[in-house]
């Protein structure tokens, strides 16, 4: 059961990332490479010269997802290899579907940061600082509901230590 909930788990927080990486960012990993390199519009005009440079688009997608693979391998790592062990070391009298409950969390917080990214990006691009602020307020928002469920307060838990303390 303990490699079930491992493989499960894992697939449900990263799946969609790794689809996405999959689907849209390694069809052309020559791009992918002078895109991380930083020299994009040099390296694939010298190389192919009727190919344009990527998009700031591209690039905030790339950055949003490469942001989010890295916070949610980050955050879930050690609770995915608990899961494997033959006792869930730091888990007493938690919720059964602990494992369940962060992977989904996992995989929301790289979609965030995927959105994030792009609207920051555009925020940048447009100059529409409202836009960032608005990026960096809810990512803020979200960064303090996160912190608060790995300290067993739920959202309105939250809202009541608040206004009390």
């Amino acid at each position: 059961m303990t490699a079930a909930v491992f493989f499960g788990c894992a697939f449900i927080a990263f799946g969609p990332a790794l689809a996405l990486y999959v689907f849209t960012i390694a069809t052309d990993p020559l791009r992918v490479t002078f895109l991380i390199a930083g020299r994009a519009s040099e390296g694939l005009k010298s190389i192919n010269p009727e190919e344009t440079a990527p998009s700031m688009r591209l690039l905030a997608y790339v950055s949003g997802l490469g942001f989010g693979i890295t916070s949610g391998v980050f955050s879930f790592v050690n609770p995915l290899f608990d899961s494997l062990g033959p006792g869930t070391v730091g888990i007493h009298g938690d919720s059964p579907q602990f494992f369940l409950n962060s992977a989904f969390m996992t995989l929301v917080i790289i979609l965030l940061h995927v959105f994030w990214g792009i609207v920051f990006f555009d925020g940048c691009e447009k100059k529409k600082w409202y836009i960032l602020l608005m990026v960096l307020l809810t990512h803020l928002l979200v960064s303090t509901q996160y912190y608060s469920a790995s300290l067993h307060l739920t959202s309105s838990g939250l809202a009541a230590s608040v206004f009390t303390d």
